[in-house]
């Protein structure tokens, strides 16, 4: 058991969580990251370490994993205490500091930042006869590896940002590419989609799935139906299904911190309705709010920071530029 109190105990270890750690120790705060899955990361590293990210400032485009891999150089400016494979389970507001008890430990904190993301997550599943009989076969929910796709015929399913962004990249690798939705329209990005419009993938709208078959040990074909009722047979190596995650926060929700749906509801200062309670990225909510990396990597400065003057009223909550920081401590 960790006995120690920190300044700041930040929930989740993805990419918000990561760069809050970073930003904690540009205010000279005693940082904690506590995260239930095996590696930090999070959805970057549990579903598509090999997908590239376009909305990053500054980035063109970068692999999720080396995205990862940069923030947790720069999140150990802060020297942090991490604890994975732990999920926080209750909350206890002291006087002076909380006690989280995770389902390992006890931890103790002054401030609590939530950049728990979407909370635990499972894959929405492709609900067809045949289907469950391929999970973890060639029927896939997430992608490990560019790699294991590569001189395929690969069917995905699905019509947001991921599925698109896996059918453009897949292409530089499988044999081809066919990308099928159930709707007319695709809702990812304006630009992703002129660019699937003017590449080599097979496109399939509005076509619905109506039966995966195999031979046992892989699936070799699957049937689509558009919206004629006329069913077609596509012939695969693989499967990749893209239909969002089913998510939950878990026991964060018996809190008592104002929710909105599945997000916790921020001020201005990305404080909660509970006192000593931050939250920052996709777990807040705000009006306005777009749940981007990117917009959760500019919440972090304002959390922490009021993070800071809620620790140290005598503190400034505009702090000073990066650069003269750097400078000090050289």
């Amino acid at each position: 058991m960790d006995g120690e109190l920190y300044d700041v105990t930040i929930i989740g270890g993805g990419p918000t969580g990561l760069f809050a750690s970073f930003y904690g120790g540009l205010r000279d705060l005693k940082v904690k990251i506590i995260d239930s899955l095996p590696q930090l990361g999070g959805q970057l590293m549990e579903l598509y370490p090999d997908k590239y990210i376009y909305d990053i400032g500054g980035l063109p485009k970068i692999l999720a994993k080396d995205l990862v891999a940069n923030l947790e150089e720069q999140a150990a400016y802060s020297n942090p205490t991490i604890c994975l494979e732990e999920t926080a389970i209750a909350l206890e507001k002291l006087p002076d500091y909380f006690a989280l008890t995770t389902d390992k430990n006890m931890h103790y904190s002054k401030t609590i930042l939530l950049t728990s993301g979407i909370g635990s997550f499972q894959p929405r599943k492709l609900n067809v006869p045949g289907a469950a009989d391929y999970e973890g076969k060639n029927l896939h929910y997430k992608v490990r590896s560019l790699e294991e796709f590569r001189d395929s015929d690969v069917l995905v399913l699905g019509g947001g940002d991921s599925a698109l962004d896996w059918s453009l990249m897949l292409e530089e690798v499988a044999s081809s590419v066919t990308i099928c939705h159930r709707k007319e329209q695709f809702t990812a990005h304006e630009m992703t989609i002129q660019q699937l419009q003017n590449s080599t993938v097979k496109i399939k709208t509005p076509y619905g799935i109506k039966e995966v078959i195999g031979d046992g040990e892989k699936v070799n074909e699957v049937v689509i139906v558009g919206k004629d009722k006329i069913e077609e047979t596509i012939s695969v190596d693989h499967v990749l299904v893209n239909y969002g995650n089913v998510a939950s926060l878990g026991p964060l929700k018996e809190w008592g911190l104002e929710m909105e749906k599945n997000s916790v509801v921020v001020n201005g200062k990305m404080e909660t309705s509970v006192e000593g309670i931050y939250a920052a990225g996709d777990v807040s909510t705000h009006d306005g709010k777009v749940k981007l990396i990117a917009v959760g990597f500019g919440e972090v400065p304002i959390a922490i920071s009021h993070i800071k003057a809620f620790i140290d009223p005598k503190a400034r909550v505009q702090p000073k530029h990066s650069t003269s920081i750097f400078e000090e401590v050289k």
